[in-house]
């Protein structure tokens, strides 16, 4: 069976990167940071590239929202053996509600089995725009899913919930939020990163129209409090209960 796959991708901050506020209050300074493809999207492109593998043909398409830096992102997914990617340029940083709008604008005129997304981006935590794009696609939607199957027009989905795991099954076209499971993404050979750079990556101009949320400010959390020793061994446990009740009083 052809498998015909849209993996949806972000551009984020590094995990290890000492994120600073920019400025202006509200951003992330991006001068001196390292930026990646979005470590819950590299599980949705190593789904993607699995399912094509072994249904043997198909094509999987990476798709971005962001600006003329996302590129970076989209060619990582071409290294890692995506087929083509379209970046969705547009000023400033659309908010979630925004980026599944722009989405939708683009993929209603496409055909596909899969649209792929992680489960959530790293930078806002936000979990929604999968659902969100999902929804004004009039597609059926699985989020949290850690593996599935594809099988004669029908997607079997195994999604994490609290204290166990759901199965449910959904028709094709459908579209799926993956989280860590099966889909261990693969590192980029020399051989696909320099075949990334031939192959199709397409741009285009959009507007993410007016923004239903803004970020009013960004701070960093607060210095923690130097940690303190109050004694060592069994004679210490009267110093830490008499602290621990007095003054964190949490006991």
């Amino acid at each position: 069976m052809r498998v015909k796959s849209i993996v949806c991708v972000k551009r984020v901050p590094d995990t290890e990167a000492r994120v600073r506020v920019a400025a202006d209050g509200t951003s992330v300074e991006a001068a001196g940071a390292k930026f990646i493809l979005n470590p819950y999207d590299e599980f949705a492109v190593e789904a993607a590239l699995k399912h094509k593998e072994a249904a043997g043909a198909g094509d999987v398409t990476v798709v971005s929202v962001g600006d003329s830096s996302s590129a970076e992102t989209l060619r990582t997914a071409l290294a890692m053996g995506a087929d083509a990617g379209v970046l969705l340029k547009t000023d400033g940083k659309p908010e979630g509600l925004a980026v599944a709008r722009v989405l939708a604008d683009e993929l209603k005129g496409r055909e596909f089995d899969l649209l792929l997304f992680g489960m959530k981006a790293i930078d806002d935590d936000l979990q929604a725009v999968g659902p969100m794009t999902a929804e004004l696609l009039g597609l059926p939607a699985a989020t949290a899913v850690t593996e599935f199957s594809v099988e004669g027009g029908k997607v079997t989905a195994h999604r994490e919930i609290e204290g166990g795991h759901e199965v449910v099954e959904l028709k094709t076209p459908c579209a799926l939020t993956l989280t860590k499971g099966a889909y261990e993404p693969r590192y980029a050979s020399l051989k696909g990163i320099m075949a990334a750079k031939k192959k199709p990556l397409e741009e285009k101009a959009v507007s993410a129209g007016d923004a239903g949320i803004t970020v009013r400010k960004l701070s960093a959390p607060a210095e923690r409090q130097a940690g303190r020793i109050v004694g060592e061994g069994p004679d210490a446990v009267p110093a830490l209960l008499k602290l621990l009740r007095e003054e964190a009083k949490v006991i």
